[in-house]
Parts: structure tokens; C-alpha cells; sequence
């Protein structure tokens, strides 16, 4: 009886073009990424696809632009100078042969050069016969590279496949992915880094002849290694737990939308806190830090899926990087960061709640006292006044906290008045006109019972009376502009340019309370002249 055996499930590949020598350079197809062909000037938005792998045919039909990754073990090793780079032939021709001698030590001697894109970028590529593992040969060159004095960072010189960084187990880390040779824009260059005109076949035969004389040598590989791995930053346990908590939130990329922020929030964190003592080289900072969120995140599952902030990632990166950079964070092994000394500006003083309260009390009495100054209402009567007031919604307790400021005995007594300065009225309440001191005569002293007069005016009133009743025909002062102020003559105000006392320099007019005491002085002294001037017709009258 013959039995079936289930055969074990193969994994899923694509159709394979065997004939093509090209395709067969670049084997490893999964997590692939692609990009509409860009307008003139524009980069490519690149995607990735982990539904599938990417086919000969997708690659041969060229739709879109491709990029490949790489498994564990490979046979080449790329280097990605952009056009802007200062190791870029057009601004040091000899940058590229100094790089491919400090690569010497591990076997490379020979490579295929071509451009990138139509931006004028190049990718140096050193293929080799015999697999290596990928983390390791990126990880040597980088050492050599960086011993050598470069600086390995986006947009000056990129190593791929990258030297990963510290993955938690459970989670899958992917190498960097970059773009297939021989597409739009992309040229074979020669030695003296001109285009040349060539095809596919053109670039396997330059590949195949790199190829053979590029010899890996694994005993100084390994002894590159553990140089490597003395450089590398001894990450305490604390750490190791905090980059384990990173990675298991990074490597797992979206699963929904909504997670653009908090991922691209924990990519800058690691980044900038452990990417040199992972990968080495120098910490990364400002606009480097900016392009390698940005490249991680494009590389995470889902972000094509589910990532709604593709149009703006750069954007968000660098924000992120302004904030990591403004925190508290710092680079592992490098110390907290010193906060610059800086001479702070003296902060304006802090007023209290009962200082407000008590402020606020002010200028709603000061508002009340002007508003019935206006109307020749204001009671002459300490009790009467107390009533008017308190009809603006003041209550007594709190006029009698600041009677200084309406109260007739602090009114008409200077040694009272200045016990405590008052605020200023309000300009909108009074704005009195500049008074003439030409005008004003020092009033004469008078017996005590002609300082009360029996006749009423503005500010006093009979006694007994609970308000003044208006008399404006008696009355010294005129209304003058109808905005509330006073003057102390029936002409116009003088101008400053008649007056050269009043110019700049003179002590400004006096407000709030102060007006109202100089006033008060100014009717004293009005009545004493008209009084004087009396007397002395009444006696120029028994004159013969």
C-alpha cells in the first residue's frame, strides 16, 4: 500500500529569468523597494513591499525604480557617495582611490563605478567570489573607513550592506536597501570618472572582472573584528534594557495608522543616543540625525501600509531631531550634556493675589471718584461721598481700606496724601489741559474761617448737603473740551510754544488725586485774590 507523504511547503519565489547574468548578481528580493520614476530635480519616493518578492520580470518590464537588500551572507560590498558629498570625484578626484586603499587590507582592490540617479551621485561596488557574512564585511570596512579618516553618515558615505545595530532577538532587523545599477540615470563610469556608454552586459563584465581580483582575506577580517569590537562602547545593563525596550518598538514597524509620531519619536531616541556605540563612528546630530530617521523609517514594515505622513517624513524627522536634541537625552558614553551658563534677564516682579486684589480696589475707586468729578457730583461730606462711591458697586469696607484716596481730610491734607501715592486716574477720566503758572498767584494766608467758604462750588458743598447742586454761572472753573478736564480760565489753554516753560523739560501734569488737590489750592487761591481785590475797592472808596 503506498502511502503520501506531505511534501514540506517551499517558500514562496518568484519566476527566475536564468538566461539573465544581471539579474542573477543581485538575488535576494524580499522587503524590496520601489518608486515611481521622479520628475527632474525630485528624489524618488521610495516604498517598500514585504507582500512579495521582487521579480525578474517586474525588474525587466522597469515601471518603477528598484532597490534590493541583503540576506545574511553576501557577495559584494556598496558604497553610496551623494552628489553633494566632499568625497564626490567633482570636488576631490582622489577621494575614491584613497577609500578603495584603506579597503586593501581586506582584499578589495578592484571595483565597478556608476552613477546613481541623474543626480550625479555614485555607487562604488566591490564584488567578491567567495560569501561573506554581511554584518561582518560592513562592519570591516567601516573600521577601516573610519580609521582612515572618513565619516560615515547620509549624504557623505554610506556602507551597504550597513552594519546593523543591536536587534532585540524576537524581532527581525533589516539591512538598508539600495537602488539597482543600470536604471534611469544610471552610467558605467571609467577610471577618470566620465560616463560611459554602456548596457547590463557591460556592467557584468566589469563585475566579473572586479570580481576575480578581489580575494577577502578572513584571518585579517577576523582580526579587523576584534579591533572593531575594542572600540566599541561597553553598554551596561540599564542601557542594554533601554535599547532592547527601543528596538522592540522600532523593528516592529506599523501595524496601524496613528503610530507615525511614536515611532519616528523612539528611531530618533535610538539613534541619537546609540547609534556610535553600536555602529561607531562619530554621534549623529542635526541634519544626519534627520536623514538616518528618515531612512529607518521608510525601511520599517507597514510604513507604506499604514503610514500616513510619507509626503511630510523629512519634515517630521527633523523635528524630531530638534527635540531629541533639546532634551534631557545624550549621546551613550558621552556624558550628560552641560547646559550652557546664560545671564537671564531679571524676571519682572510677581504680584500676589492680594496685591492684585488690592491694585484692582484702587482703580475701581479712583474710576467712581473721576466719573462723579465729571458730573459735579462729588459729595463734599466724608459720609455722603462714602454713599456715592459705594453706588459703583464698592463696598464700604474696602473704601475705608483706601481713604486716602476719596476721603476729604486726605483730599485737602497734603502731609496725609503723599502717606501713600496713589494710582494715577484713569486718562480716558481726566485729562487735564497744562496749566499756566503765570496765572496762578501764591494765595495769601487767611484767617481759618475763610478757609471753608459758605458759597458752594465743584468739589464742596453746604454743610449738611448730601451733594453739590451744579452752579456754573458761580462757579471759578469752567468745563473746557467736555472730556473732563478743568482750566482755571475762561481763555484757551496756552500752547507750549507761547509758554517756553512748559516745553519738554517741565515737570508733567499733574493726575489722579494730585489734580484734584492742585484744584482744590487753585479755588482757595482764586476766592483769596477776589477777596484782596474787594477790599481794596472798599477802601480806594473813602478816597477824596
Amino acid at each position: 500500500m503506498t502511502v503520501a507523504v506531505a511534501a514540506a511547503p517551499r517558500q514562496f519565489e518568484y519566476v527566475r529569468e536564468w538566461d539573465d547574468e544581471f539579474l542573477k548578481l543581485f538575488p535576494h528580493r524580499f522587503d524590496y523597494i520601489y518608486a515611481l520614476h521622479p520628475e527632474p530635480g525630485t528624489k524618488p519616493d521610495w516604498k517598500t513591499q514585504s507582500n512579495h518578492p521582487l521579480s525578474d520580470r517586474l525588474i525587466r518590464q522597469s515601471a518603477y525604480l528598484y532597490g534590493v537588500r541583503f540576506r545574511a551572507q553576501t557577495n559584494y560590498l556598496m558604497l553610496d557617495i551623494d552628489s553633494s558629498s566632499i568625497y564626490h570625484p567633482r570636488r576631490d578626484p582622489f577621494a575614491v582611490h584613497r577609500i578603495q586603499d584603506a579597503l586593501e587590507p581586506l582584499g578589495l582592490v578592484c571595483n565597478v563605478a556608476c552613477t546613481s540617479s541623474y543626480s550625479g551621485g555614485i555607487h562604488v561596488y566591490f564584488p567578491f567570489t567567495e560569501a561573506q557574512s554581511s554584518w561582518e564585511i560592513a562592519k570591516g570596512a567601516a573600521t577601516l573607513l573610519e580609521n582612515a579618516g572618513f565619516k560615515i553618515a547620509p549624504g557623505l558615505l554610506e556602507i551597504f550592506p550597513n552594519p546593523k545595530g543591536y536587534v532585540a532577538e524576537e524581532n527581525k532587523s533589516l539591512y538598508a536597501a539600495h537602488r539597482l545599477p543600470m536604471q534611469a540615470g544610471s552610467y558605467i563610469l571609467n577610471e577618470d570618472w566620465a560616463l560611459t556608454i554602456g548596457y547590463q552586459s557591460t556592467f557584468v563584465s566589469h563585475w566579473k572582472l572586479a570580481q576575480a581580483r578581489n580575494d577577502i582575506n578572513s584571518l585579517q577580517l577576523t582580526q579587523i573584528l576584534k579591533q572593531a569590537r575594542r572600540k566599541q562602547y561597553r553598554i551596561s545593563g540599564d542601557a542594554q534594557k533601554f535599547l532592547n525596550d527601543l528596538n522592540a518598538e522600532i523593528e516592529t514597524g506599523w501595524t496601524e495608522p496613528g503610530q507615525t509620531n511614536h515611532l519616528l519619536g523612539r528611531i530618533a531616541m535610538r539613534e541619537y543616543i546609540f547609534r556610535h556605540a553600536i555602529d561607531g563612528g562619530d554621534p549623529l546630530e542635526g541634519q544626519a540625525l534627520a536623514e538616518a530617521i528618515s531612512q529607518i523609517a521608510r525601511s520599517l514594515p507597514g510604513f507604506n501600509q499604514w503610514c500616513n505622513h510619507r509626503n511630510e517624513l523629512e519634515e517630521k524627522a527633523a523635528y524630531w531631531v530638534r527635540s531629541v536634541e533639546a532634551s534631557h537625552y545624550y549621546h551613550y558614553g558621552h556624558g550628560k550634556k552641560h547646559e550652557a551658563t546664560q545671564l537671564e534677564e531679571p524676571a519682572e516682579p510677581k504680584i500676589n493675589w492680594n496685591q492684585q486684589q488690592r491694585d484692582s480696589a484702587r482703580q475701581r475707586i479712583t474710576a467712581a471718584l473721576a466719573e462723579l468729578l465729571n458730573k459735579n457730583a462729588l459729595p463734599v461730606q466724608a459720609k455722603a461721598r462714602c454713599i456715592a462711591l459705594s453706588a459703583y458697586g464698592i463696598s464700604a469696607t474696602t473704601l475705608y481700606k483706601h481713604k486716602n484716596l476719596w476721603h476729604p481730610d486726605f483730599l485737602l491734607n497734603s502731609t496725609n496724601y503723599h502717606s501713600e501715592s496713589p494710582q494715577a486716574l484713569p486718562d480716558t477720566e481726566l485729562h487735564p489741559q497744562q496749566l499756566n503758572s503765570d496765572d496762578l498767584e501764591s494765595p495769601q494766608a487767611l484767617p481759618d474761617t475763610e478757609l471753608h467758604p459758605v458759597l458752594s462750588n465743584k468739589l464742596m458743598g453746604l454743610a449738611g448737603e448730601g451733594a453739590f447742586v451744579s452752579q456754573p454761572s458761580a462757579s471759578p472753573i469752567n468745563d473746557e473740551g467736555g472730556c473732563g478736564g478743568f482750566s482755571t480760565s475762561s481763555e484757551p489753554a496756552p500752547q507750549a510754544a507761547d509758554h517756553p516753560q512748559l516745553d519738554a523739560t517741565s515737570e508733567p501734569a499733574p493726575e489722579g488725586i494730585e489734580l484734584v488737590r492742585r484744584v482744590i489750592e487753585q479755588i482757595k487761591a482764586k476766592k483769596a485774590a477776589r477777596k484782596a481785590d474787594k477790599l481794596a475797592e472798599w477802601i480806594r472808596s473813602f478816597d477824596i
